[in-house]
């Protein structure tokens, strides 16, 4: 919008003026030019013009803007009172779609998530910097005694939103028998689940499947083929799975004795999943919940919807439908998968161990039946190896880490099997523990 002024009214400079008894009369003064000139140029559209109408005709369309929004914003307010409400006695929000889910569809999320990555990239001058991420700080509880660098030595946004911790902040649980978080956030949703081809519950009503997050997955359908044949003493049936894994150019990358080695002896069939949420304000880097090997990451090309809980529960497929970095490999368990998805102004997800990944590209069309983009990891068969607590990439803002993995479990009721030590709505950190399997840890815990 064009601001236009009339040339009979001087630059308003009040500041320039002595004192204060001389500013308030050049204020009063400039008002009354100001509406003397309005209802002249409002008479000059017609003996029927109403000027003071006319006048008043751009505020009048701001104040009913301003109006609207604050009702829809009133209206959240009071949605989301509802829900916590509901949440208190025990009644769990249900999926409920809304008409800012469908708007959101037509926003150009990514090309608004690039401009935001390119304004967090600018440098801020070091006398103002202090100030900004404290500013930050306050409006979304970041805890800035934990940065290792002074304030003053984070250039841009971007490195203020991955600064590294101070030394011991962070504690890695180093019970051998433990699976760690590997962020600061949320937990949403864990537990576990049938086979590779089971649903995740995104929230009450709504679904997704396993292998609609980490896509085609042969290693997970390797491992869960290797279940099947445990359960079946047939030896031709054997044969045949042995014959179809040839067909696979990734199968046939993971048939080095390592990792047959370690699917065979691995004793595990139960999958679990663990859903975390980083709010803006939290550390944003991602660390190793095990010791493991990563073989292939994934990059899916996506939409960035926002992923806060309003969003889960107004917008279908949401973890499926934004973009997000699959890293998938195996640790003495099993399988193991992290899935980080990106969210509006998060469209950058860096990973530290192949820093010349770029997420969040210009693309001419997104089409959702698109494989992903593969790498994998060398050397063959072995990848990259990281050790528990290890970092392996980062987030430019909050988002969501999705974990997925293979742990011991068993019928028997003495037997050792993985339990989850955490709850919903949980908060936690890197290097406290999601889980063990192991008896005596279990009742510690409980």
């Amino acid at each position: 919008m064009n601001l236009r002024f009339s040339r009979n009214i001087p630059p308003f400079h009040p500041f320039l003026l002595p004192n204060v008894h001389n500013r308030r009369r050049f204020f009063s003064w400039y008002v009354k030019q100001f509406r003397t000139t309005s209802q002249a140029r409002a008479s000059l559209g017609g003996p029927g013009t109403n000027s003071q109408g006319n006048a008043f005709v751009v505020p009048g369309a701001t104040v009913a803007t301003l109006l609207m929004l604050g009702v829809l914003h009133a209206r959240r307010l009071y949605d989301d009172k509802k829900v916590e409400e509901a949440r208190e006695k025990g009644i769990e929000p249900e999926f409920r779609p809304d008409v800012k889910a469908t708007f959101l569809r037509m926003l150009p999320l990514r090309s608004i998530s690039r401009v935001w990555g390119f304004l967090t990239n600018v440098d801020i001058p070091v006398w103002l910097r202090p100030h900004v991420y404290r500013a930050w700080a306050r409006a979304f509880h970041s805890n800035l005694e934990e940065a290792a660098l002074p304030l003053e030595e984070y250039a841009s946004l971007r490195d203020f939103f991955i600064r590294k911790l101070r030394e011991g902040c962070r504690p890695i649980d180093s019970h051998p028998y433990s699976l760690v978080s590997p962020v600061d956030g949320t937990i949403l949703r864990f537990g576990k689940l049938n086979d590779a081809g089971a649903m995740i519950e995104q929230v009450k009503g709504f679904s997704y499947s396993v292998s609609s997050l980490l896509g085609a997955s042969p290693l997970l359908s390797m491992i869960a083929e290797k279940n099947t044949e445990d359960e079946s003493s047939n030896t031709e049936q054997e044969s045949t799975q042995t014959e179809k894994s040839k067909k696979s150019w990734w199968r046939v990358s993971l048939a080095s004795p390592k990792v047959r080695e370690t699917i065979s002896e691995c004793p595990t069939k139960g999958l679990y999943y663990c859903v975390i949420y980083l709010k803006p304000g939290d550390y944003h880097r991602i660390h190793s919940p095990v010791d493991w090997n990563v073989l292939v990451r994934r990059h899916f090309s996506g939409r960035l919807f926002p992923v806060n809980e309003r969003a889960t529960r107004t917008i279908r497929n949401l973890y499926v439908e934004n973009e997000r970095v699959v890293l998938e490999g195996l640790w003495k368990q099993g399988f193991m998968a992290i899935a980080a998805i990106g969210a509006t102004n998060i469209g950058s997800i860096e990973l530290f161990i192949e820093p010349e990944l770029r997420t969040n590209r210009p693309r001419k069309k997104l089409l959702p039946s698109e494989p992903p983009e593969e790498r994998l990891y060398e050397p063959e068969g072995v990848g990259v190896v990281l050790k528990k607590g290890d970092e392996v990439g980062a987030f430019n803002m909050g988002s969501t880490v999705v974990v997925v993995f293979q742990a011991p479990t068993s019928k028997k009721s003495n037997a050792s099997e993985f339990e989850f030590c955490i709850r919903g709505g949980d908060r936690i950190h890197v290097g406290e523990a999601l889980g063990v399997w192991h008896n005596e840890r279990v009742s510690q815990v409980n």
